[in-house]
Formats: C-alpha cells, structure tokens, sequence
C-alpha cells in the first residue's frame, strides 16, 4: 500500500511536470495512448460499478485525469508550433482519418464533436450531479431518521446502524464533490475549443510569417495536425463525460449497468411484440427501405414471441419447484428453535394506533422511542433493549400493552384522534370527553377532541397528545423494570465502556475481586430503587473499597448508596429543602433485633400482628402527605434501612426510603412524621 501512495503521488508530480517540460514526438504518441487507455478504463468501471459508491475515488480521479489531458495539450501545442505542424504518428493518423482530404469537413465534424460534449453530455452531467448532491444532502436526515427506527425496531443490529450511517454520510460527500468535479469536464471542453482555435491562428501565422511556406500548405498541415490533436483529446474527454454522466445518474442496484438495461428494457415481451407491428406499419409507406424495415420488424416480434415462451416454461417450472417444497416442508420436522426468542421489550397496540407509529401517515412514536433510550441512558444509566414495536389484532382498536421478556406489566387505551386533558384541580370545569386516568401516574384525566382544546387550555389544563402518553407511560414502566432488564450482558457492556477511560479500576474489581453476576446484583439493586447507575466507576471503587469485608450484593448496595449521596440527595431531594418521615427508635430495635441470616442473605421475620399495625401506619403516614402535595420520604438509620424497604415494598412499592448518610450535608430536613408500633 505503501509502494502505491508514492506511485500515486509520483504520478501527479510528473503530470504537473509535463506541462514545463518538452517531449518529444515518440513519448507524446505513448502519453496519449496512456490517456486514451485511463478513459477507457474508467467508463468500463462505471459501466460494471453496481452503485456510484462503489467508485467513490471518481472525483479526485477525474481531476487528475483532467489535469494530465490538460498538460498533453500543451505539450501538443508545443509541439505542433514549434516542429513544422508536427506532432507524432497518433496525432498525424487521427487527422488523417477525421479529415479525409478536406480540411473543412475535418473542422465541422470537429466542431460537431466537441459541441455534443459541451452541451449535450458535460451539461447535462454537471446538472444532475448538482441536482443529486442537493437531494442527497435534503435527505440525509430522513435516512438517520429511518435508520435509528430500523434500530429501535429490531431490523437492525448496532453494527448495520454504524455502517448505513457511514453509507449515508459517504453518498453525501461523494455527490457534494461530484457537484464540484463536474466543473472539471465543463472546462476541458472550453479548453480544448481555445486551444484548437489557437493551434490553426498560431500555426498559420508561423508557416506563413516565419517558415515562409505557402498559405495553402500551411493550412492544410497545420489543420492537419490540429484536428487531429483535437479529437486524440477530446475522444477520452468524451469518454470521462459519459462516465460522469453514467456514475451519477446511477441508481443502487443488485447488477451492473449492462444487466440492468437488458433486463429492463426487454423484460416485458409484448412490448417487443408490439413494437415490432409498429416498424412493420411504419415499412408500409411508399418510399422507405423495405428489407431492413420488414428484417427488424421481425426480429422485434420473435425475440418478443421466444421470451413470452420462455417465461412461461419459467413460470410454470417455479410452481412446481414451490409445490415440491411445500411438500418436502410438511413432511419435514418443524424448525422450533426461532420460537424460543423472547423479545426484552414489546410495545403491542391495536390497528386503531397504527398512525401513531407510521411515519408515512406522519407519526413519530418510533422518534419518540429513541428518543426514550437516550433519556433513560442519561437519567438512569441504562443500556435499554431494542424496543419492540408491533401491532396486534388481539388487542382492541385503541389499546397498547407494554410487555417485559414477553408478560405483560402495563396496558393503556389512548385516542389517536384525541388529546389527553389533565387537572389536578378537580374543581375545574368539565371538559365534553372521554372520562379515563393518565396510565403512567393515574391521574384523572379526558380524552377531548380538538376542537376542545382551545377551551380546556383557558381552563388551565395540561393538553397531552397520544403519543406522548405512550411515550410517558413506557419510560415509566422502564425505569420501574429497569433492574429486570439488566443483564450479564448489558453489565459487560457498560464495564467495556468504563474500561475505555479507566482500564486499571475495571482489570481490579473483575474478575479479580467480584464476579460478573455479582456487580450485576448491586447494579440491580440500585435500579430497583431508581438510583442512577452512570457514575459506574464510584460504584466499582465502593465495591472494591469493601471487598474484603463482604460480597453480600444487598449489604455492598448499602455501601454504594451511601458513595452516592449527591447523586440521590439530588435525585429525590433537588430543591435542597424535604419534609420527612422518620421511625421510632422502639421500630429499628425491633427491626435490628429480628434480623436473621442464611445463605441466600439476611432478612427480618416479625410477628402478624406487628406487620399489620407497620402497615397501617405506613399507609397513614403516607396517605397525610400525599393530602398536602408532597411525596414521601422515609428517613433511617443506615444499619435498617434496607430491611425496613422490604417490610414496606408489598404495601408501597414506590416509597423512598434513605438512610441518614445517603442525604447530602447541604440538605435541609424536616420531619413532619413519626412511624412506629
């Protein structure tokens, strides 16, 4: 690779070069055969290129291909105005043939050529490169768009996402710098019109002035040779035109350029059959060449005949083929193993909430669960599955599930029509609507129409739209399942992460110290109670701080909790300021009294009856600061605190409860209540 990049680069030097130093008639003949070779070589490439990606080196060499075309017409130049009219045999043989003995017809067809390549080819290729680099950057958001749903929906893996991101980023630059190398072209076509024009002035006046050769003769070798230097140059320029034209013209397909137009264009054999009737009619009129007419016609209708048969014998060959597979399908034994797949998360809803998830129908539910990952990644710490999208018929028209390793943990019924109006204030006005509850918090809300709207907004209402309410109802239940869907695998993850910036932590804590299923224990602890899990190299320093004192997953949470008291105090406390409840010193003796342990860990065994009256004062407790707007706080020692959540876990799942060294030193406590038995 080496040896090529100074090959390359010498290449380019040598181009620039010849355009100081003179050659001779002999390298001249083999420089410009070299460029007739390169164009060649590079409209087959495009002919066999399946995608314009797939020659994406096309700019950069199309400067350089026109750069040296530019330098052997200086060297032509020099040349023909300096030798006699003389220029070597390629350039001398090409005007002989274009000319044919008349210097006139020589220039026209000349003419002809270079105006079909400036106007019709170079043209029409710099304006659909400009038109497709335009395109192409419009639609690059869209693309991302549609990549980051393929993701999210399971499509795709990480890895097809990066390399479809890259293959859109990589059709952006290659069509913007198509725009600018299509200038190239453009200007070689003027080019090689001045320097014609100047080949004939300038020989002219040096045969005529300075050799003193006779006006006639000097028009007809330096035409001659001018001509010929002409279309020696612009037949590769013509060349590189079409292949511009061709490469950004093209469209991605599974075949070549070649394949593509013969299939295509005679894949329908009526329209042969149809076209050749038309040339048969059109050889009916007085006057024309009957024999070709009637000869192409003919051709036409039996290629069109031959195909039409051919396809049926195929047609008729691939249903037996798929009769005979079913058949060998049936009889063999069923493929179950694709079954066993449980998806992490699926978001099944009715075909009345189809809109809602289709983006051509305007919804932007896939956006939003993207959307959702990303937050839960910020907030929480989380690596979150893909999320499975789906519709289920099962379910009523208007109906969503949220399900966790294939059980269903929420449902909900939203309008896609309607808009939620929510008002804590249940002296409000009555809105006309649907009565229901807002499913993530079970507020009482209405669904309205819109031409509600305006009114309930008046009235101070919070207006929510369909897929917002999914979206609030899923991140909810995700943060609350959180520790459920953190998996060895996800763990592996994050500490691949970590390890980027902090190597030396994660080679200490594992498998050193504590074993994958072990962190993962902690981590899911700490989800389980909605602590963020980001700050990973906190927890891991924790864990290894304490590793020779224990590897008890709940008592090593203990101590990571306590690590993490600014993450928490600002988590549950962000004002600074909380009303709390506090337990009796009575109830943490009882609790620390009734501690047993074994060998699936420690935990508290206390009488019916004590249970009950816990119960019954957490619940009150609760219940008066829920009247006046707060949310509970349980405020205890760290030695119980985890005991005490797990008393208090069946009767309030969600209540915070915080160990006096988990709250920040900064935070101003108030306690309000006392829980005791």
């Amino acid at each position: 690779m080496k040896l090529m990049d100074v090959l390359i680069s010498a290449v380019v030097l040598l181009i620039i070069l010849l355009i100081i130093i003179p050659l001779s008639a002999g390298v001249l003949d083999v420089m410009l055969v070299i460029n007739i070779t390169t164009s060649v070589m590079i409209l087959l490439v495009t002919l066999y290129s399946k995608e314009a990606l797939q020659f994406s080196v096309f700019p950069p060499l199309l400067l350089i291909i026109t750069l040296f075309r530019l330098s052997l017409n200086i060297s032509s130049t020099r040349l023909i105005l300096s030798n006699g009219g003389e220029a070597g045999k390629v350039i001398r043989t090409f005007g002989n043939f274009v000319i044919g003995g008349n210097v006139v017809v020589g220039v026209i067809i000349f003419l002809i050529i270079t105006i079909i390549q400036f106007v019709v080819i170079t043209k029409g290729s710099e304006r659909v490169a400009e038109v497709a680099a335009r395109f192409t950057l419009d639609a690059m958001p869209g693309k991302q768009m549609a990549i980051d749903a393929d993701l999210n929906t399971g499509l795709i893996n990480d890895t097809e996402a990066r390399q479809r991101r890259a293959k859109v980023q990589r059709e952006a630059d290659f069509y913007g710098a198509m725009d600018g190398a299509s200038k190239f072209v453009k200007g070689d076509a003027i080019v090689g019109i001045i320097i014609i024009v100047i080949n004939i002035v300038g020989g002219i006046i040096i045969g005529v002035m300075t050799l003193g050769i006779p006006l006639s003769q000097v028009v007809q070798q330096y035409t001659l040779s001018t001509v010929g230097d002409g279309l020696v140059n612009q037949l590769p320029a013509l060349l590189i035109s079409t292949s511009t034209g061709i490469i950004v013209t093209r469209a991605a397909s599974e075949n070549n350029l070649g394949r593509d137009i013969t299939k295509q264009l005679f894949s329908q054999p009526q329209v042969l059959i149809i076209a050749g009737g038309m040339i048969f009619l059109i050889g009916l009129i007085p006057g024309l060449p009957k024999i070709p007419i009637f000869v192409i016609a003919g051709l036409l209708a039996w290629l069109g005949y031959t195909m039409y048969n051919s396809k049926k014998v195929e047609k008729d060959t691939k249903e037996a083929s798929l009769a005979e597979q079913a058949a060998q399908e049936t009889r063999k034994p069923e493929n179950v193993v694709s079954l066993l797949n449980v998806d992490p998360i699926e978001l099944e809803f009715g075909y009345g909430l189809i809109p809602l998830a289709d983006a051509s129908q305007g919804g932007d539910l896939l956006d939003r669960v993207v959307m959702i990952r990303r937050q839960c990644a910020v907030d929480m710490g989380m690596l979150i599955p893909v999320i499975r999208l789906r519709d289920n018929i099962m379910h009523k028209a208007n109906e969503y599930v949220i399900k966790i390793k294939g059980n269903e943990v929420a449902r909900g019924e939203v309008y896609a029509d309607h808009f939620l109006a929510m008002n804590p204030d249940a002296t409000s006005v009555k809105l006309n609507g649907i009565q229901t509850v807002e499913p993530a918090f079970g507020l009482p809300a209405v669904w309205i129409t819109k031409s509600e709207r305006e009114r309930a907004e008046v009235h101070g209402y919070t207006i929510v739209d369909p897929p917002s309410v999914i979206a609030t109802h899923l991140t909810e239940v995700l943060k609350h399942y959180g520790y459920e869907l953190l998996g060895r695998q996800q763990v592996q993850t994050l500490l691949d992460n970590l390890k980027q910036t902090q190597p030396a932590l994660v080679d200490e804590v594992t498998p050193k110290l504590f074993s994958l299923g072990e962190i993962q224990k902690v981590l899911a602890n700490l989800l389980r109670e909605n602590v963020s899990i980001r700050d990973m190299a906190t927890i891991l320093e924790t864990m290894a701080d304490y590793s020779t004192y224990t590897h008890d997953p709940d008592l090593l949470t203990e101590y990571v909790r306590q690590k993490l008291k600014r993450t928490i105090s600002n988590k549950f406390i962000p004002s600074g300021k909380a009303r709390v409840i506090t337990i009796s010193t009575q109830l943490e003796d009882m609790i620390a009294e009734n501690i047993h342990k074994s060998e699936q860990g420690s935990y508290v065994v206390l009488e019916p009856e004590y249970l009950q009256k816990l119960a019954s004062a957490v619940k009150a407790a609760c219940e008066k600061f829920a009247s006046i707007g707060i949310t509970p706080i349980v405020l205890t020692s760290s030695m119980v605190r985890r005991f005490f959540k797990k008393l208090v876990e069946p009767i309030i799942p969600d209540l915070v409860v915080l160990s006096y060294n988990e709250v920040d030193s900064d935070i101003e406590l108030q306690s309000d209540d006392k829980i005791g038995i």
